[in-house]
């Protein structure tokens, strides 16, 4: 929970007195939502790898006791399929208002005792918890002029941050905000934002594509790859290629791909690498035949932008290529 989504608005509260809380890592009841109450809709939050497993629990104990306590859906992404720019898989919960604010606070009690409590001893615990939200539902958190974030803040006081949309990863349409405070602030701030989300009718169209980020998310896996990429072959042939850079600011990258695999990277005529060069914002060329890495029976695919677009370029061209290995 503690990595934060890039540059942030400069929304955040001032407010840093303690609530009094029954207990330090339980948060009280929500009050009745009423208008809200039996309304369906979902959250969407980051989550570490180390964090899910967590949540997951040994066989999947956790998050099936959490689902029939709160009476909310569960959901995580795998651990490849993390948000774009991070390291971290996504949670959905979905169902009645109540029960994913349950849901939520049985997560977040579960964080904050094993991964913030020790730091803190018997002070209540800080942490960061990361909502994924629409860009084009924003808005409506932010409110005119500031005013009904501004509103969340001191009602909950809880510091409330929102990114800047990243133009990095194109396709990519969803925003972090950032909720720091104690369990109770951080529920009461999530509270109010869920409560704001589920009157914008645009909010609920994501809630049929949880983790729609296939061709965005594939270039920021971080090593949490599917096994057998390429044969076992294809990572140790990576090479930085010595080349000046054509243009100032930009890397350079070449890797090898075997010489069977490269129709897979061109696609149907070129398709495949023209795709993964837009949604990457990476230049690829592949060398023609008969060149070949040194040693090997590797074709050159030497890719160049900046480091973010060749991880994000590099990464696509694995997942076409393990494709091979999953028939």
């Amino acid at each position: 929970m503690a990595m934060e989504g890039g540059a942030e608005s400069n929304y955040n509260s001032s407010t840093e007195s303690q609530l009094e809380q029954s207990s330090p890592r339980k948060s009280p009841p929500p009050p009745p939502s009423q208008d809200h109450e039996g309304k369906a809709t979902y959250v969407k939050f980051l989550l570490s790898n180390a964090e899910a497993g967590s949540i997951i629990g040994k066989g999947g104990s956790t998050i099936t006791e959490f689902q029939s306590r709160s009476g909310a859906r569960i959901q995580l992404s795998r651990n490849y399929e993390v948000f774009p720019g991070t390291p971290d898989r996504i949670v959905m919960v979905s169902g009645f208002l109540d029960d994913i604010l349950k849901a939520v606070d049985l997560i977040l009690g579960k964080l904050m005792d094993e991964f913030y409590a020790e730091d803190c001893g018997e002070v209540d615990p800080h942490s960061k918890f990361r909502l994924v939200v629409p860009n084009s539902s924003c808005g409506g958190i932010i409110g005119k002029g500031g005013a009904t974030i501004k509103s969340f803040i001191e009602d909950a006081r809880a510091g409330i941050k929102i990114s800047p949309q990243d133009y990095n990863f194109p396709g990519l349409h969803d925003r972090i905000v950032t909720v720091t405070g104690t369990l109770e602030e951080q529920m009461r701030a999530i509270e109010l934002i869920l409560f704001k989300l589920a009157e914008d009718p645009h909010y609920m169209q994501s809630m049929n594509a949880p983790f729609q980020y296939a061709a965005v998310y594939v270039g920021m896996n971080y090593g949490y790859g599917p096994p057998n990429r390429v044969g076992g072959r294809y990572p140790n042939n990576r090479q930085q290629n010595k080349v000046a850079p054509p243009e100032v600011g930009d890397n350079s990258l070449t890797i090898g791909v075997a010489d069977e695999h490269v129709g897979l990277v061109l696609g149907r005529n070129g398709r495949s690498i023209i795709e993964i060069s837009q949604l990457s914002g990476a230049r690829i060329k592949i060398s023609d035949r008969g060149d070949f890495l040194s040693g090997t029976s590797d074709r050159k695919v030497t890719i160049t932008g900046s480091q973010r677009a060749i991880r994000t370029a590099e990464s696509m061209i694995s997942q076409k290529i393990a494709t091979v290995s999953v028939r």
